[in-house]
């Protein structure tokens, strides 16, 4: 599944590059600020962080597309609810603690405002290559294997220097244990790139 996501996102850059008046290639990186929603998680934002690279591809001066590979780390923390929601999942004093590690792949629409100004907005795909389940002693998967958003930001663009500030919310469940309880990412993405 990875190895194929990886292919069909290659494909994807190569061809839009192609058919693209102006293409630009960078490197990124900047903080995740992720909340998992429902009860067995705290209602906080907490601390990660996305390393990747970007490729702008402008069709017109006001139109374009970005597609990105991203390493993304999301970490959250179990809420104090979470014994009595998943019991048989939290033998062995558990940490409260869980880190999920995502290759991301966003393809977003670029709208430029003038020349420093651009909207971004689009879906993003997003595959589970590592996960700490602290909490989770009995080994048992709770998180799917898989994610999809919509993504939507704003970047600020200075010569090569990329400023950038988007919000991500997760459409689909990442619950892999059962369906009581709906599990949703939020993450909000600030960060700097440069154009190569």
């Amino acid at each position: 599944m990875k190895q194929l996501l990886l292919f069909a996102s290659a494909m994807f850059l190569v061809t839009a590059t192609s058919y693209a008046q102006g293409a630009r290639l960078g490197i990124k990186g900047g903080a995740n600020l992720t909340k998992i929603s429902g009860k067995t998680f705290n209602e906080e934002f907490d601390l990660g962080y996305q390393l990747g690279l970007f490729s702008e591809l402008d069709f017109s001066k006001k139109f374009g597309i970005q597609p990105e590979v991203l390493y993304s780390q999301v970490n959250t923390k179990r809420s104090s609810g979470f014994n009595s929601i998943y019991t048989n999942l939290t033998e062995g004093g558990a940490s409260n603690d869980i880190q999920l590690n995502y290759l991301s792949i966003p393809i977003l629409l670029r709208y430029n405002i003038g020349k420093f100004l651009t909207l971004n907005l689009g879906p993003e795909f997003s595959v589970l290559v590592d996960h700490k389940e602290n909490v989770l002693a009995n080994g048992q998967n709770a998180f799917k294997k898989g994610d999809f958003s919509m993504v939507g930001g704003i970047g600020l663009n200075i010569s090569r220097l990329r400023v950038y500030g988007r919000y991500n919310v997760g459409l689909n469940n990442i619950n892999d244990i059962d369906d009581r309880e709906k599990w949703k990412n939020q993450q909000v993405q600030l960060g700097v790139g440069l154009r190569l």
